[in-house]
């Protein structure tokens, strides 16, 4: 069945009274929740080799057998599997994305969402709402990055742990990759840089596409640690520099391209800025240089995006935003750039930006 994404309720939804319209939308939470157990229990896994009883389902998994129904039933009324005759269930091609064993699951994804860490800070919207500050300092007691790094060394099973929002940015890494890399050519670099670029998936997949350039890998040491293993595995290793460092100290110069994806829309924009600056002073006087922005552009009003979504995600988690183009183009200038192409609105796109001048400079 599919979903009418504009209600979140069935595709007859437009033609149902307001207020039966605003109570589909409330749903929303109880579909996140039934979503994250089916998840948590690996079903689309036992369902990859053919639909199972549920009777299989709840041996298999340990659960009491008419609950698990329940559930399982509620999951195929919105689609998430299906439900045939003698509560038999099957996968279909929704359940096949929360696979363990594919390329391109999404499961870990699935699993941060529904945990604490995204959960709790939502219950505290309003918090934000009214004062303007993260709502997951305010459940947690302390910053979102510290508590992924104090969290990082507990079970995977833990709702909060870092370890998990290391997998789960990996995933999001591997959705959004092939698409940035379509979107632009890379081989007029002969030096890339990737600032703040995790276990360089990304950089590995850019140098893939441009096979003459050299790549430099930069951040934090306890996350570049796992880099080595995956830059051989993509045989890039021979032709990537790693340097453990922090994108608000200064960066290592000699590059014409600085990459910096999916870390901007974490930050407000006094930091974005310093972060872009640093950039910018690393470019020095190549006007041939590039910054290459890999970030998501709002579209306009009223429009379906979901970036407006991952907005509140940015606004509770970190006090970070996704930024309309206007917005961006405000940012590179106040760090010393100016727009070079014409981004994709609405979607995860490349800003590109070329370095100008200071009047001081100039």
């Amino acid at each position: 069945m599919s979903v009418d994404t504009v209600t979140g309720g069935p595709p007859h939804a437009r033609s149902l009274p307001a207020p039966v319209r605003l109570i589909l939308l409330t749903n929303g939470r109880r579909i996140s929740e039934v979503l994250h157990v089916v998840a948590e229990l690996r079903i689309a896994d036992l369902l990859a080799d053919g639909p199972r009883t549920i009777t299989e389902l709840a041996e298999q998994t340990g659960c009491h057998q008419e609950s698990l129904y329940r559930v399982l039933r509620c999951a195929a009324a919105f689609g998430l599997l299906t439900e045939e005759a003698a509560r038999r269930f099957a996968e279909n091609e929704l359940t096949v994305g929360l696979r363990s064993d594919i390329p391109f699951s999404v499961r870990d994804l699935v699993l941060y969402n529904g945990s604490d860490s995204v959960r709790r800070p939502y219950g505290e919207l309003l918090h934000t709402v009214r004062t303007g500050q993260p709502a997951f300092e305010h459940v947690f007691g302390r910053p979102f990055f510290t508590h992924g790094a104090d969290d990082r060394d507990t079970s995977d099973r833990e709702a909060g742990s870092g370890a998990l929002f290391d997998r789960a940015m990996t995933q999001m890494s591997r959705s959004t990759t092939h698409l940035f890399t379509s979107q632009y050519d890379f081989t007029r670099f002969s030096r890339i840089a990737d600032i703040g670029g995790g276990h360089g998936f990304f950089l590995s997949a850019v140098l893939n596409t441009a096979p003459k350039a050299r790549g430099l890998l930069l951040d934090q040491p306890h996350v570049v640690a796992a880099a080595p293993r995956h830059l051989a595995e993509e045989g890039v290793a021979d032709r990537v520099e790693i340097v453990r460092g922090d994108f608000f100290r200064p960066l290592p110069s000699g590059c014409d391209a600085y990459l910096v994806k999916q870390v901007l829309h974490d930050w407000d924009d006094d930091h974005a800025v310093r972060i872009l600056r640093g950039v910018r002073t690393a470019l020095g006087d190549r006007t041939d240089g590039r910054l290459l922005v890999f970030d998501h552009v709002v579209a306009g009003p009223n429009d379906w995006d979901q970036g407006k979504f991952l907005d509140v995600d940015m606004m509770l988690r970190f006090g970070g935003r996704e930024r309309t183009l206007p917005e961006w183009q405000d940012l590179l200038a106040a760090a010393g750039f100016a727009l070079a192409n014409e981004p994709a609105v609405g979607r995860w796109a490349v800003i590109e930006g070329r370095p100008v001048r200071s009047r001081r400079t100039a």
